[in-house]
Order: C-alpha cells, then structure tokens, then sequence
C-alpha cells in the first residue's frame, strides 16, 4: 500500500535533491530559508562526520568555542562552590551555586540545567555524580573549562555563547549553531567560529581526512550539505 507524501514533504525532498552540491556557509543558509515554514523559531545546527579511529583513544574530538551570537537559547548554569567564589558566580549570572547540598539535590533527580561548573575543591563531591550527569555530557571537565578555580568567569562566558562540543561514538559532531530567525551574518558568524574551533581539534596522530562531510540542517528542513575546503586547506598550511 502507497504511502501518501505530504505537501511539505514533497517540497523538502525537492529542495534536497536541487541541494546536492556541496554550499558555502550563506548558500546553504540561503536554501534552509526557501524550506516552508514552521510555526516555531527552528533550531540551526551543523553536523560533522569525522575520520578518526575509533578504537584510538588519542582521537577522541572535543573542544569549545565562542559563539558571537550565542545559539538562541537561555543556558541554565549551576555552579558547584562553596566559598569566596560562590558570592561572585551568581553575580556573574549562576542560576543556583551550592555545595554538597547541590550534589545531594542532582543526586535526587533534579536535573532542571544545561551546564555545570565546578571549582577543584568540589571535584571530589561532583564526583559522585559522573553516573548521572556524564551520560548527559554535562560532567565538569577541566579541558571544557568548567572546572576552574574562576567559576565567575566560566559563568561569564557561558552565557555569553560559549559551547563545548564532543564526537560521539560514531563519530558524529552535532552543534546547535542559532536559530532560524538569526540574521544571515549571526548565522555565518557562529559557523565559522565553530568549524574554526573543530578544525582546531585535530588530532595529532590522524594520518587521513578529519572531516569526512558536513551539513547544515534546520529543525524541519533539510540537511544541506556544506564545502569546507577554505577551512580544510588553511589547517593544512598551518600543519
């Protein structure tokens, strides 16, 4: 038995196949907008196939990046700290700061937060939450920044757009890069930044292609896929 294809449906499939090609960064923004529209602000977002080993461990991609224009959503900070630093993280903007009763609290399910931030001190304490919040990535890690003995200023800069991005276990880097309401500058801007950042993170040890493939998508729209050879080559010359 057919299936019926929806109108919607029939327009994205045109737009994907007329999309083939490999775009530039506004090109591909440009086709996201001919999609038809939500009824909601759609998300944007960038995803990465990488070439790396797998079963190296030396090739484990991650890294952080500074969006300008921050990805179009509040972004709920908890801080793990108890002392001096507590009164000046939720100065800089902390949604809740706590010791052990915080930990105790995650512990109990409460998990209403997006980023968590920790001085060395509560590591130990935090650490009893790795089953709970490393699944979710959101464990404080000190290559993320967000285990710092300046938990202010991790605050600070996490409002303020910046990211932490991680391959998951196929290989996949997933970005949430703004909203389809941003402007095409803010959009192009974040991008950038992000494939920047991602080149950046190269592993040493990888002899082949790093990014395999990339393409930017909408919440409802297509996967358009993206060129990155301007990027891919300027991290050659500096190799």
């Amino acid at each position: 038995m057919s299936v019926a294809v929806s109108k919607r449906r029939k327009e994205l499939i045109k737009i994907a196949e007329g999309s083939k090609k490999a775009h530039d960064i506004k090109e591909a923004i440009g086709v996201l907008r001919t999609a038809p529209r939500a009824k909601f602000d759609q998300s944007i977002e960038i995803q990465f196939k990488l070439g790396v080993d797998l079963a190296a461990s030396d090739q484990v991609v991650r890294g952080t990046a500074v969006l300008p224009h921050g990805q179009g959503k509040a972004v709920r900070v908890i801080v793990f700290c108890k002392d001096e630093g507590a009164k000046a993280a939720r100065e800089a903007g902390a949604d809740v700061v706590g010791g052990e009763e915080l930990v105790e609290k995650v512990l109990g399910g409460w998990m209403d937060f997006d980023v968590t931030v920790a001085v060395p001190a509560m590591m130990k304490e935090v650490g009893k939450l790795g089953k709970v919040l490393g699944p979710r990535g959101l464990m404080p890690s000190p290559k993320a920044g967000t285990v710092t003995d300046n938990p202010a200023k991790a605050v600070k800069e996490v409002k303020g757009g910046r990211i932490e991005f991680k391959m998951d276990k196929f290989a996949n880097v997933n970005t949430l890069i703004g909203k389809l309401s941003f402007s095409d500058e803010a959009l192009v801007g974040n991008a950038q930044v992000l494939i920047e950042a991602l080149v950046k993170a190269k592993p040493k040890t990888l002899k082949g292609v790093f990014v395999k493939s990339a393409h930017l998508s909408s919440t409802m729209g297509p996967g358009v896929r993206l060129d990155l050879a301007k990027f891919l080559k300027a991290e050659e010359a500096a190799d």
